[in-house]
């Protein structure tokens, strides 16, 4: 027989969660989608009444999404142009209507290679918290997401909340995605970017992620090495290589080749570094009109 329960604390469903296999539910926009027309067959962990679980806060040392923060909680929440790419992402989120109900936890928690969520929360270091009756744990997103549709989740433990480091949040960032139309697709390749400038004009620090190239989002290390040092105009026009993108692997499919997405990566790519330049750009001509 198959059970429901609709906890009204973190702990109740701790709880629940330490006593038996349950399927959890949150905004339900891949909770449904994936019954397809078969019956519930497992058990339902409604976490809808965790209030305490949807909000966005602050501590001396992190941003805190909590897991049952919608996308549309981070379009309309006040954060700093380094969140900008996070926020372009959720308005690719599908439809409104399924971005006011989708999760970011959700969303990482699918696993999908196409997760629009996962590149932008790369750029920004982010963390997993991760909680049972025992305790909780912190794991990087990109070791929590193990490849399609798996996770390091077990029996008996759910994400309460994304963890991004103050660390990580300086500059500005932006996001791309290709897919076969403008809205409401599935991703053939997406990029997100965020890049931080010295007072030297010269950049100080860069995170650049792709999706749907790999079994799971990638970070393109060699690439943002490279980038350190130079000088933030040399963006708009930055000479990308083979080289760069040796860290995904692409497959075909019906969305598109593995050669198609491997030049449509270094596109966007390439599109996303002149967006955050442009970005930049416009961070200091206030301060420069304040000067004069």
């Amino acid at each position: 027989m198959v059970r429901y329960a609709k906890p009204q604390s973190t702990d109740e469903a701790l709880a629940l969660l330490s006593d038996g296999a349950w399927r959890i539910l949150a905004g339900g926009t891949d909770f449904y989608p994936a019954l397809g027309a078969r019956p519930l067959s497992e058990n339902v962990l409604d976490i809808n009444g965790l209030s305490e679980l949807r909000g966005i806060a602050e501590t001396a040392t992190h941003v805190v999404i909590g897991a049952r923060t919608s996308w549309t909680d981070i379009v309309r929440h006040p954060l700093p142009a380094s969140f900008d790419a996070l926020k372009q992402a959720a308005r690719e989120v599908g439809s409104i209507q399924i971005q006011n109900t989708g999760t970011v936890a959700g969303n990482i928690c699918n696993a999908s290679p196409a997760a629009d969520g996962v590149p932008a929360l790369l750029l920004l270091d982010a963390e997993v918290e991760i909680a049972a009756v025992a305790g909780k744990r912190h794991e990087t997103l990109q070791n929590f997401i193990r490849g399609n549709r798996q996770t390091t989740l077990t029996a008996g433990e759910m994400v309460t909340a994304i963890r991004l480091p103050k660390t990580a949040l300086a500059g500005a960032s932006s996001f791309y995605k290709l897919g076969a139309r403008r809205y409401l697709v599935i991703s053939i390749a997406m990029a997100a970017v965020r890049v931080a400038v010295g007072e030297d004009g010269r950049i100080a620090d860069a995170a650049i992620a792709v999706g749907a190239c790999s079994a799971v989002a990638r970070r393109l290390g060699s690439l943002e090495r490279e980038l350190i040092g130079e000088d933030v105009d040399s963006l708009a026009d930055m000479p990308l290589a083979e080289a760069h993108f040796a860290e995904l692997k692409p497959i075909d499919d019906v969305r598109g080749s593995a050669d198609y997405r491997r030049g449509a990566a270094r596109e966007i790519v390439s599109r996303a570094l002149a967006a955050t330049a442009a970005a930049i750009a416009r961070q200091a001509k206030p301060a420069k009109e304040c000067a004069a």
